[in-house]
């Protein structure tokens, strides 16, 4: 083995260095070895750290992927990379994702008004020009409830939702009430959903002609026209209901508003949105203006 004694000098023999310092090359080994071991410790010490801190995100997120839990690990000042942290995740066992199907809770076989899909003519620059709804079902033991959300199509939060044990208007109208009165938008507002019945009645458009909103629904068959939407409930599945056991629609209703309004809109990164949750990101909107 040999050392460099000083930069751009020839580098000494162990033996010769160890000479002219007047120290035994036992003491050296000792003391390379000593340094090396305390430098694996820590190695070790800082990737358990590491993988006790990806199971708690994962706890808290059960729904994240590779890419969010390595986004929250920078925004802690982890300084890692995707690769490492996938690969993690699979060697422990961290990347499983429950998976159930979806039932259609649509039904646009009726005689109302339906309206012309604006989406395509939309260049969304900033809140509450396009919002988004739709509605869901949650199994309950005895029977099912729905969940209707309104959300800003371009900061992705939840700003106003209903839960019922009926499938009617109300849930929607509500959920519509409620963000019209957190946002208060101006007229101009383009509002999104697919064709249901609970978005074509009188009392659901006569709201939104009244706030000066104009009103778009999606193409027949064409779910994919409410995308967003359709995102965030899945996400809601995979991170709350498929990991819960709502027992009533009370604690259902407990436990989806936390999540809604504590979790998803204040904590959970997200992707189009830099990896920043939709509060955050709307407080940036707001401070840069």
């Amino acid at each position: 083995m040999i050392i460099e004694h000083a930069a751009g000098a020839q580098p000494l023999p162990v033996e010769r260095l160890c000479f002219l310092l007047g120290l035994s090359r036992s003491y050296y080994y000792k003391c390379v070895n000593t340094s090396r071991r305390a430098l694996e410790a820590e190695a070790e010490a800082w990737l358990d750290r590491l993988l006790c801190r990806i199971e708690e995100i994962i706890l808290e997120f059960p729904g994240y992927g590779y890419r969010r839990v390595t986004a929250q690990l920078n925004r802690e000042g982890w300084g890692v990379n995707r690769k490492r942290i996938s690969a993690l995740m699979q060697a422990h066992g961290l990347s499983c994702r429950p998976r159930k199907r979806w039932v259609a809770t649509t039904d646009s076989e009726h005689g109302l008004k339906v309206y012309p899909n604006l989406l395509p003519q939309q260049e969304v620059t900033g809140l509450d020009q396009l919002w988004v709804s739709d509605l869901t079902y949650i199994r309950l033991p005895q029977g099912f409830c729905y969940l209707a959300v309104v959300l800003d199509a371009y900061s992705r939060k939840a700003i106003g939702w209903e839960l019922s044990i009926w499938l009617d208007a109300a849930v929607a109208v509500t959920a519509l009430e409620r963000a019209l009165e957190s946002r208060r938008p101006g007229p101009g507002l383009v509002h999104h959903s697919d064709r249901g019945v609970q978005y074509a009645c009188r009392e659901y458009v006569e709201l939104l002609q009244a706030a000066g909103c104009e009103i778009s629904m999606s193409r027949k068959g064409c779910p994919r026209d409410n995308a967003q939407a359709e995102s965030f409930f899945r996400t809601l599945k995979m991170e709350e209901v498929y990991i819960q056991d709502y027992q009533d629609v009370d604690e259902a209703r407990a436990s989806i508003e936390h999540f809604i309004d504590a979790v998803y809109n204040r904590k959970r990164l997200h992707s189009s949105l830099g990896y920043v949750p939709p509060e955050e990101y709307e407080d940036s909107i707001r401070t840069n203006r």
